[in-house]
């Protein structure tokens, strides 16, 4: 069977919308794919605020904000179809939204961008809401990008992924496990804006730091890092907990950014620890993929913290690194349109394996 879909992904950080127009094949269980078109949109100024402000809002605003998110989602895709002359070669989307609110330990999770009003733009089916149905299962709805690791991305013991989070996946005995470490792009580029750049290119600002100890040990010692997997973090926590924290020093912003980085590549290799002494012994290697891939420094400081634990790190190509979430929601989408699972409960905690996705066919 061949899907021609498009996947759709926001992230945390609000750098923008990540399309992909991808050509996923499936025989006889195994699956590939081939990306065909794809694009990062970042978002107007405007829509950053609103987008950074949803969770503020009274309901009936943030009900607004839902549809007319879904709006611009859809010309957005209709733009990315026109341009990448796609017409009637898609057979349906799957968009992720942004997401606002994750509670699951209140078995909730919403994320902007009305189906409806995505399906009614752009006359396409449509799959929305791709964690729901494992939270109300008691999951944690998150991350579920390791069923696309698992199908499409083989070969590996460990997929990380440096996005607004960090996150990591892991193939035990037991079976696939993955959880959120700790915010990264986040909290990096909020510090870099500090000194009126978008991000840190390249990791050259941290590179340039000096870390703080005193700072480093307080952040190693906050309270999530020492809660089990599955657990999974909102995005509030890296604005809410962590940057009050690196702010209240008084350091330079480069000696935060080293520190920061420092920070991230430490709680990497604590995961990866722990997680490898479930595995067999021996070398093991880890893929690295989401906009922190694309920071070198950090990258270095990761294989650094890894060689001692025998973890190899490798970096793909800039358009897997750049668009692997929106290819794995496409893919999400394709086990949803066939009606099979694509949230495993070994990741999330939950009851069990499900299927999730709420299909929108507008005509």
């Amino acid at each position: 069977m061949v899907y021609n879909v498009i996947g759709t992904m926001s992230g945390s950080s609000l750098d923008g919308l990540d399309i992909v127009f991808a050509e996923l094949t499936e025989i006889r269980g195994q699956w590939t794919y081939v990306i065909k078109a794809s694009e990062s949109l970042p978002y107007e100024p405007e829509w950053v605020e609103k987008l950074a402000a949803a969770t503020t809002l009274p309901a009936k605003e943030y009900l607004l904000l839902h549809t007319a998110y879904g709006h611009y989602t859809g010309q957005r895709i209709l733009s990315f179809i026109e341009k990448n002359e796609l017409d009637h070669k898609v057979h349906f989307i799957a968009s992720h939204g942004h997401t606002t609110f994750h509670l699951p330990g209140q078995k909730m999770t919403a994320q902007l961008g009305d189906g409806a009003a995505m399906a009614a733009v752009t006359k396409l089916p449509v799959i929305t809401d791709l964690r729901s149905v494992d939270v109300a299962l008691g999951g944690q709805g998150a991350p579920i990008v390791p069923i696309g690791e698992k199908y499409l991305l083989g070969g590996y013991q460990f997929w990380l992924n440096l996005g607004g989070i960090a996150n990591i996946s892991a193939e035990l005995p037991q079976g696939f496990v993955a959880f959120d470490i700790c915010p990264a792009n986040r909290v990096l580029n909020e510090l870099a804006l500090q000194l009126n750049k978008p991000y840190d290119d390249g990791g050259k600002l941290a590179a340039g730091g000096v870390a703080d100890a005193g700072l480093l040990a307080q952040l190693n010692a906050l309270p999530y890092y020492q809660q089990p997997w599955p657990k999974s973090l909102a995005n509030d926590f890296g604005t809410d907990t962590v940057l009050p924290m690196v702010n209240a020093l008084r350091i330079s912003v480069q000696g935060k950014l080293r520190t920061y980085t420092e920070h991230i590549a430490a709680q990497i290799a604590q995961a990866a620890g722990q997680l490898k002494t479930a595995m067999p012994e021996g070398p093991a290697k880890l893929l690295v993929t989401g906009g922190g891939a694309f920071n070198t420094f950090l990258i270095d400081t990761l294989r650094q913290q890894l060689a001692p634990l025998n973890i190899e790190v490798e970096v793909p190509d800039a358009l897997t690194v750049s668009f692997k979430e929106a290819l794995i929601m496409a893919l999400i989408g394709a086990l949803r349109w066939r009606q099979e699972v694509n949230v495993l409960s070994s990741v999330t905690g939950a009851e069990h394996d499900s299927i999730n996705g709420a299909l929108w066919i507008s005509h």
